[in-house]
């Protein structure tokens, strides 16, 4: 019994060394990990503001520590070089308008995604479209609407942060909220209860209670239709009251949080300005009068160019064939108006619309509608991340800021579609393509 009982101590003590042993291996890796150098080189490097030649980037872990001349920076011992002779570092891109849970509606209309496709469905596509977002070299992405999904989108981000599938960094925000009766599916008997797109709310109380709700299940951003399609003729009319979305931004904004809205008509514009929003979505009934209150109270704009060209090929335009339907002669104009007022633009397609993965055509058409090459290049990486609130961890190459970072072969500003050619996508310091 007795010698029993040495044999259990010897394998118990055994043990516990093994387990110590293992115990410290993990510790180094993770300490070794946490230390890990990579210096990037590159022909040219695109910081989010200006050009640089003849500089380098350094990051330890998941930060950049050094931007500057090569000859000006401690390279530690065992540093990871990659060199990209042709090629252009800048940012990773930031997507200001997205739906990762949507695909396009010529494969499936947007009812009947929202009727139809199970939340099992829409996440597994929200997978597989996170995916295609960040090898296109998205590395952020402002998600607007889980568009009847509930909190999909939130669920989708949690899964990404755990690293259980590759995907942007997402900033959502649930369900868009909207007034009872002002949004679809719509066309049913009134004997038929049908899930809506988004979340009503009305009124003082119920629309504070629905936003603190939305902050509870993990919203990033608060979004409001501050206009809809639903006046007599169908065309974008106010929904909520001035008085109604200043709520909303108050009950936002006392938690740090944000609120943008889908405003296409003059006076829902008017209504979301005055009302303290950071973005308008699309504003396509823009007036002059109307984007230089945009400049005078720094609201952005997302225009969301991509999607109304999009939806317009679905319905039967012929692009470069047809001449320009009166929608997209619209647009045009209403953009080069936003141009010449100096309202701040952010890049967001309204992808879901269109492919995921295909962001890059939101920037082509933005240079197509007038817009210098360099300020798209800032408005995807700078001026996003400081219209979202994010600029003191993304949209720079800039010591102490994330390390998120892309490759683009050749020089996007001679030719904004070198976008679409990406050679490395780094994200939080992990390399996902090279």
């Amino acid at each position: 019994m007795k010698r029993i009982n040495i044999y259990f101590l010897l394998i118990l003590n055994l043990f516990k060394k093994i387990t110590l042993i293992f115990l410290l291996f993990i510790s180094f890796q993770s300490i070794a990990q946490e230390d890990s150098y990579t210096l990037i080189k590159a022909k040219t490097i695109f910081d989010g503001v200006q050009f640089h030649t003849n500089k380098v980037v350094l990051i330890k872990g998941n930060k950049i520590i050094a931007f500057d001349k090569v000859t000006n920076i401690k390279i530690p011992k065992g540093t990871k070089t990659i060199h990209y002779p042709n090629g252009t570092l800048m940012p990773g891109m930031i997507e200001g308008h997205s739906h990762l849970l949507l695909h396009p509606y010529n494969e499936t209309s947007w009812n009947d995604q929202v009727l139809k496709e199970s939340y099992a469905e829409r996440a597994i596509r929200g997978a597989n479209h996170a995916k295609k977002t960040l090898m296109a070299g998205f590395t952020t992405v402002r998600d607007l609407g889980s568009e009847g999904a509930s909190y999909v989108d939130v669920g989708l981000k949690e899964t990404i942060e755990k690293k259980v599938i590759s995907g942007p960094r997402m900033i959502v925000a649930g369900k868009a909220i909207v007034t009872t009766g002002s949004y679809g599916p719509k066309g049913f008997a009134e004997h038929v209860t049908v899930p809506l797109g988004a979340e009503t709310a009305d009124g003082i109380d119920d629309l504070t209670r629905v936003v603190r709700d939305q902050i509870g299940h993990g919203a990033d951003v608060i979004k409001v239709y501050a206009d809809y399609r639903w006046s007599p003729d169908k065309k974008a009319a106010p929904t909520f009251t001035l008085k109604e979305l200043k709520l909303i931004v108050e009950v936002a904004e006392s938690s740090g949080r944000k609120v943008v809205a889908h405003a296409a008509s003059e006076e829902g514009m008017r209504r979301a300005i005055l009302a303290g929003v950071s973005t308008i979505e699309h504003g396509d009934g823009g007036t002059r009068e109307i984007f230089e209150l945009m400049k005078k109270h720094n609201v952005a704009l997302c225009p969301t160019l991509a999607a109304g060209d999009a939806i317009e090929q679905y319905q039967g335009w012929k692009k470069g064939v047809d001449s320009d339907p009166a929608r997209i002669v619209k647009k045009k104009k209403s953009f080069q108006l936003v141009l010449e007022t100096g309202v701040t633009i952010v890049a967001g397609g309204d992808v879901g619309v269109f492919p995921h993965g295909d962001n890059v055509r939101e920037l082509e058409m933005m240079v197509q509608y007038g817009m210098n090459p360099l300020s798209v290049l800032q408005s995807v990486t700078s001026v996003n991340a400081k219209a979202f609130g994010y600029e003191n961890s993304i949209g720079q190459i800039k010591n102490g800021l994330l390390a998120d970072l892309i490759v683009v072969d050749g020089d996007p500003v001679k030719n904004i579609s070198n976008l679409r050619k990406i050679s490395m996508v780094i994200k939080d310091g992990t390399i996902f393509k090279q």
